[in-house]
């Protein structure tokens, strides 16, 4: 009788552990549906000047974030801050980034066709002090937002974009790690890879017929005679402009979009952002 009340008295305890296990796991459900519905990705334009010249850059950051995180610049193609980095923009975000999309060329200066994004660019790649100043006060800029860790930001770009970061780097700047997508490798000085005190990585089509193996071999040497932390990846089967759909899948064109090289380009900057914000 009393073996058979101790075994009851166990099976009553059971279902009563059961009912609070379940509460438990319906109570931590709910409190994780409630922090998925909550977060959302913010975005906004953010005016800034240099010296008398107005520019609009654009943010992008997870509102459930309450500490701040590290933060990636990011640097447009050669048309200017459009769609294109803006969406790139978000996705930085859900990773839990905050990103910031620098202006180039100004709030009132926007390319409306191919002419005038490569008048736009040409001021800039022909001067590469105005360059290196524009996309540095992009830089101070995102400094200034309170959400953003200022000892772990990153800067990426695209084509135009890539080669600007990699100016950024040059000129010394204080940033954890940059990225280069399709980017030019050219630079006028190389001696002044010597002031780079940062990591490099740059993600390149293969087959880009707007970047000489010249320029390669050039970019190469000048990364390892400044004793440069660099990376390149190279990409099969890709040309310029391999990450953005809307350059068109014809590759003869010499810019087309290529899944596979998106994919990877994406994932290897990933990595790169784990290590290096881990580091610092």
């Amino acid at each position: 009788m009393i073996a058979f009340m101790q075994i009851k008295k166990f099976f009553s305890l059971m279902s009563i552990f059961k009912l609070f296990s379940l509460s438990l796991i319906c109570i931590v459900t709910i409190l994780i549906s409630c922090v998925s519905v909550s977060a959302k990705i913010i975005t906004k334009n953010v005016d800034y000047k240099e010296g008398e010249i107005a520019l609009r850059g654009f943010m992008a950051y997870d509102d459930s974030l309450i500490e701040p995180r590290p933060g990636v610049l990011i640097v447009h193609e050669w048309n200017g801050l459009g769609t294109y980095v803006k969406i790139r923009a978000k996705q930085i975000a859900e990773l839990g980034y905050i990103a910031f999309c620098a202006d180039m060329y100004g709030k009132n200066a926007m390319p409306r066709n191919r002419e005038e994004s490569s008048k736009q660019a040409s001021i800039y790649r022909n001067d590469r002090i105005l360059m290196r100043n524009r996309v540095i006060t992009g830089l101070e800029e995102f400094k200034k937002q309170n959400m953003v860790d200022k000892s772990k930001i990153a800067a990426i770009g695209y084509c135009f974009g890539g080669g600007t970061v990699l100016e950024l780097a040059r000129s010394g700047a204080d940033v954890s790690g940059v990225v280069s997508f399709h980017g030019n490798l050219d630079t006028p000085n190389l001696n002044d890879a010597k002031n780079i005190k940062t990591r490099i990585l740059v993600l390149h089509g293969a087959d880009d017929p707007n970047v000489s193996s010249e320029q390669i071999r050039i970019f190469q040497k000048e990364m390892r005679d400044s004793k440069v932390d660099w990376q390149m990846i190279f990409y099969g089967n890709a040309v310029h402009s391999f990450t953005n759909p809307d350059s068109g899948n014809n590759p003869e064109k010499g810019a087309a979009y290529n899944e596979k090289s998106d994919k990877r380009s994406w994932d290897a900057m990933r990595v790169f952002f784990n290590e290096i914000f881990l580091k610092n």
